[in-house]
């Protein structure tokens, strides 16, 4: 693996940068993460040139590796000079993006994806390395959406499905308290899949949608006591689209904190990301924070070792 520098911090923001017009600006967004967080910024380009080594000549190959660093160089003088007391560092690698950027994170760092990438064919829509990174990262992933309007509305929004999201309720109590700002912990139930198709079972909405307020309750009332001085707000409410709901929400958020809920993918193919996260790296209205499922050795180790933010 070539680099400029070879270790980063290993509690780094790694933002990937591939040339886009995104990946710049998502870049320049993580730079004002790190110095939220008070972490350094570990800048990189994953040229994937070993994968086509047997297809490029010898000349071509160095002409990647000489714009990657030329990439680099430019991305870091961008970000000094908006953020001067920020530490930044740089890698080349000659492997592809993803794995580039899951290598980097190491166990504590959090990675930064623009919304788009070169090969990006639509505004709204989340590249393939966002994606790919997103499902199979272990580490917090954010995606620089929305990141184009300044305004700063005030508030963290997390999605809490069951009581599993307590860690990613924390991590949105931490954001909040680096941004100053208030926390909305919404739980959207589908009320098409709590009663099935049976018609009769409509009697039973109140019933169920008790149980759904009282999995918000319990979540909100621990992170209450945890953080008993931010401004903290509970909401339960049912739709027949969860990812609307969410959508919608985010367009009063700075930051949607949610857990980066994995399956495994059709064929035995590594892992690929729920429905509703998938809709919201797609369509959400800001930056999007995606949470290693509770009981996983990343969020364990976050929740032990990084008591001021998530990595």
């Amino acid at each position: 693996m070539d680099s400029t520098i070879r270790t980063p911090d290993t509690s780094s923001v790694i933002v990937g940068v591939d040339g886009s017009a995104p990946a710049r600006a998502a870049a320049l967004w993580a730079a004002g993460e790190a110095v939220r967080r008070g972490r350094p910024l570990h800048i990189v380009h994953g040229a994937d040139t070993d994968s086509r080594a047997l297809y490029l000549s010898a000349e071509v190959i160095e002409e990647v590796r000489a714009a990657g660093r030329e990439l680099l160089d430019a991305t870091a003088k961008a970000v000094t000079a908006r953020y001067p007391g920020l530490q930044v560092t740089t890698e080349f690698s000659r492997t592809d993006a993803v794995t580039t950027l899951n290598r980097a994170a190491g166990l504590h760092g959090t990675i930064v994806v623009g919304n788009r990438g070169l090969g990006g064919f639509g505004s709204l829509m989340l590249g393939s390395v966002g994606l790919d990174t997103a499902a199979t990262a272990e580490n917090p992933v954010i995606v620089a959406r929305g990141i184009d309007d300044a305004e700063e509305r005030g508030t963290v929004l997390a999605a809490v499905r069951d009581e599993h999201d307590l860690v990613c309720a924390r991590y949105a109590a931490r954001e909040a308290e680096l941004r100053k700002a208030s926390v909305r912990l919404l739980h959207v139930w589908n009320i098409l899949q709590s009663l099935g198709n049976v018609v009769t079972m409509l009697d039973r909405v109140d019933e169920i949608a008790g149980g759904h307020e009282e999995t918000l309750r319990a979540v909100t009332d621990t992170v209450h006591d945890e953080f008993p001085d931010l401004t903290l707000q509970g909401d339960a409410e049912k739709s027949v689209s969860v990812a609307g709901v969410l959508v919608e929400a985010s367009r009063h958020a700075d930051l949607l904190v949610m857990g980066g809920r994995r399956a495994p993918a059709p064929l035995g193919l590594g892992r690929t990301l729920g429905r509703v996260t998938h809709s919201l790296l797609h369509h959400a209205h800001c930056p999007v924070l995606l949470i290693p499922r509770a009981g996983s050795h990343t969020a364990m180790a976050s929740e032990r070792e990084s008591p001021s933010g998530p990595g």
